[in-house]
């Protein structure tokens, strides 16, 4: 073998070694961190509901740190609150060895920092996340002799050598990242604040640092603050539409949730029934849910999570990527109750496993050859059509297949009529009008098994067409 040949086939050798740590870079799930003001059975149970689906989709989240703070449950949070989400990862550990037959997972790594979408993360590794934020509620406790094991936590993994931004998942009150916040903005230079805050991802459930009556002023709240302070650099979204979607549909359903979800395994032994609602925080991580549905940068874009719109919030003074306005909220909830079965059958799949060691899992969707989760570009001519293929779309447990393809309204600036013929087949020609160039419009492909239950894969298309 000659000298060219050796470094070609060193070369092949670094490549194919090289590969799997590529494709993983792909696929990482996203970061998240939720702060819950997560309380007892007898109390407000929606955070440990919540905190259960959570960990039943546990595969497709990078969860960075469960915080235990104040909220609407909690304007003092005990100090030992973390034993509420102790409880739940106890139950994991019992349930997990039957979700990782899901995914045919056999262990876990000694090494959990990156995670790719599927993997399992380990009980050891959740408890490590597993602190306590903020223990009063308001702006007034934000400062000297305020930090926590929970505003250390949100800095030091913000500090992370990681390019994926951190999502931040304010089920109860977020004032233990506005803390974090304060003592970045004490302790570092202006640019250096910058970066934190952009390396941040806010999603609020309502504003809860502030108490639940109506009447109760904004801008006691931590919230108003860093609305107003960094609006330029923190990426705030506050729901005011989802939420409500979630908690009053899962408390009209609660059937199903008593039938699917309680008493399968040991997570579903502790699965609370509602007080006043179903919920109401998992909004949150459907909004970044990677079922290629949408990009979470994009509110939007719309999806699981709500739809959102950049607009001054319900203070009347602050702006965020908000949904509590008109004809926004009814968007909002639109999209929120075309997609609640599939959230619900999703969840009620993976009770199954947890249950049983066996379940039906999700069909891939794959248009004109594409497996991905990423969201796909068309760019046509205007008075042209185009076809969109998602005959290889398949189904892991061999069940059939039957595809949906639709505009999804509000993402996309072209508002006229859109024509898609053979929507209800694998392969659909969406007609691309004359008065159309220079805009866009979102195609959605779902694609759903026969198998018990339905479960749904997406993908979406934006189709931009040439001015």
């Amino acid at each position: 073998m000659n000298m060219s040949h050796i470094i070609i086939a060193s070369l092949i050798s670094f490549l194919v070694l090289s590969m799997p740590s590529l494709l993983r870079a792909e696929t990482l799930k996203p970061r998240m961190i939720a702060l819950t003001d997560i309380s007892p059975d007898d109390h407000e149970p929606d955070d440990m509901e919540s905190l259960i689906r959570l960990l039943a989709h546990a595969d497709l989240f990078e969860i960075e740190g469960l915080v235990a703070t104040t909220g609407w449950s909690y304007s003092h949070t005990p100090a030992d609150n973390t034993k509420l989400i102790h409880k739940v990862i106890d139950a994991y550990e019992k349930d997990v060895p039957n979700l990782m037959k899901r995914s045919g997972q056999t262990e876990f790594r000694a090494d959990e920092s990156r995670q790719e979408i599927g993997y399992w993360p380990s009980p050891d590794y959740l408890r490590s996340r597993t602190v306590m934020g903020s223990v009063t509620r308001g702006m007034e406790h934000i400062g000297e002799r305020n930090d926590s094991d929970g505003s250390a936590l949100l800095i030091e993994i913000a500090d992370e050598d990681d390019d994926r931004p951190v999502w931040q998942q304010a089920w109860g009150g977020a004032n233990t990242l506005a803390q974090a916040i304060w003592r970045v903005q004490q302790d570092r230079s202006d640019d250096e604040l910058r970066a934190f805050l952009r390396k941040n991802r806010l999603y609020t459930i309502t504003d809860q640092d502030r108490g639940y009556k109506g009447g109760t002023p904004f801008d006691i709240s931590s919230h108003q603050w860093m609305r107003r302070e960094f609006e330029k650099d923190l990426f705030f979204i506050w729901d005011e539409c989802a939420w409500k979607f979630q908690n009053g549909t899962g408390k009209a359903n609660w059937d199903a949730y008593a039938t699917h979800i309680q008493n399968h395994g040991a997570l579903g032994a502790i699965y609370p029934k509602y007080r006043y609602g179903v919920e109401g925080d998992t909004p949150s991580f459907f909004y970044i849910m990677p079922v290629g549905l949408s990009d979470p940068e994009h509110p939007e874009h719309g999806g699981w999570g709500g739809y959102f719109e950049w607009a001054k919030g319900p203070d009347n003074e602050t702006y965020a990527y908000t949904n509590h306005h008109q004809p926004v909220y009814d968007l909002s909830r639109k999209l929120s109750t075309h997609f609640y079965e599939a959230t619900f059958n999703n969840f009620a799949a993976r009770m199954d496993w947890v249950k049983d060691g066996a379940g039906n899992r999700n069909p891939v969707a794959v248009i004109d050859g594409d497996d991905g989760l990423e969201i796909i570009t068309k760019t046509p001519q205007p008075g042209s059509s185009v076809t969109l293929d998602a005959s290889a779309s398949h189904d892991p447990d061999g069940d059939n297949l039957s595809f949906k393809w639709w505009v999804i309204p509000g993402p996309g600036s072209y508002t006229g009529d859109v024509t898609i013929s053979n929507g209800d087949t694998s392969r659909a020609t969406v007609e691309v009008s004359a008065d159309s160039g220079g805009k866009t419009f979102h195609v959605v492909c779902e694609v759903t098994d026969d198998g018990t239950p339905n479960l749904t894969a997406y993908r979406r298309i934006i189709v931009e067409p040439a001015r």
